[in-house]
């Protein structure tokens, strides 16, 4: 699998994902700050499988048709910020698909990930991210997931990767920084959970118009029946 991650701050960088996908050969493609609304039915050769309905800016996933079908999508609302509640409702946080690879005919879990922002406790993102999986669990049994997006985790990423790791994921962060807007702020943001996947690179991408990095995210799916069961390898891990 292939999957290219991007945030598109309040989608000022829409205009470079044809290129994208088609530069890095991306089979799905996880955007976040997207304005939906403004989303076209394709991009780069990859359909719309699903997208946030009611945040001001909200997430999308896109597959490629030849390779995947799409059986299952859904939109998962999370526990709102103090941030979320003051300014604008931003609940919906996952989008997630389940895809059928049509050649191999395995399926997977897919989904595009935006953690609350820095105003909020890492606790409340820690919070996130477990009802998030626990969530993509519930869309089949056992099956092969990545979730990739924005975390909005810079710091204390050990202990994350720690706790993912009791849980049985595994989280690994990308070869560079994917935010550089501000220097106090710069770091890893945007990095991928998995299971039932070998993880072999998270790779950050040129920057573009966006203040976030694309990554892309190269994933090898086990079987159903091997996960959990033959110990995750990962490009970089914590």
């Amino acid at each position: 699998m292939r999957i290219i991650s991007y945030n598109l701050q309040k989608h000022r960088a829409a205009t470079e994902l044809d290129a994208l996908v088609e530069e890095h050969a991306a089979g799905v493609l996880c955007l976040q700050e997207a304005d939906v609304t403004a989303l076209p039915e394709s991009i780069g050769g990859l359909v719309l499988a699903e997208a946030t309905r009611e945040n001001r800016l909200g997430l999308a996933v896109y597959y490629r048709a030849d390779m995947y079908r799409a059986v299952e999508s859904r939109v998962l609302s999370l526990k709102k910020s103090l941030h979320d509640r003051m300014l604008r409702p931003a609940h919906e946080r996952v989008v997630a698909v389940r895809l059928h690879d049509i050649d191999d005919g395995y399926d997977f879990v897919a989904a595009s990930f935006h953690a609350s922002p820095l105003t909020a406790l890492n606790s409340l993102r820690r919070h996130q991210i477990r009802v998030a999986l626990q969530q993509l669990s519930s869309m089949g049994e056992a099956l092969p997931t990545v979730m990739v997006g924005d975390y909005n985790y810079p710091v204390f990423k050990e202990s994350l990767g720690q706790t993912m790791r009791r849980r049985g994921y595994m989280l690994t962060i990308s070869d560079a920084h994917t935010y550089t807007r501000y220097r106090v702020f710069r770091g890893h943001y945007d990095f991928a959970t998995s299971v039932g996947c070998r993880i072999d690179q998270v790779h950050t991408l040129p920057q573009g118009r966006s203040d976030h990095r694309p990554i892309l995210v190269t994933a090898t799916p086990a079987r159903a029946s091997q996960v959990r069961g033959d110990g995750e390898r990962s490009h970089r891990s914590v």
